[in-house]
C-alpha cells in the first residue's frame, strides 16, 4: 500500500510541477510570426490600393507648368 501511495504522490507531483516554459515560448513566437505576416500582407494590400488611388487623383488634376 505504501508503494502505491508513493507512486501516486510522485505522479501527481510530476504532473503539477511540469516545466512548460519552453513550449510556451515557442507558441508565443509562432503567434508573433503569424501576426507579423498578417500585418505585412495588410499593409502591402493597403499600400497598393492607396497608390492606385493617389495615381488616379494625380492624373485627374490639371498639370501646372
Amino acid at each position: 500500500m505504501l508503494k502505491l501511495y508513493v507512486a501516486m504522490q510522485t505522479y501527481v507531483t510530476g504532473v503539477l510541477n511540469r516545466d512548460d516554459r519552453g513550449a510556451t515560448a515557442v507558441e508565443y513566437g509562432l503567434l508573433v510570426a503569424l501576426i507579423a505576416v498578417v500585418i505585412i500582407a495588410g499593409v502591402t494590400a493597403l499600400g497598393l490600393k492607396l497608390d492606385s488611388l493617389f495615381s488616379g487623383v494625380s492624373n485627374k488634376l490639371p498639370t501646372v507648368s
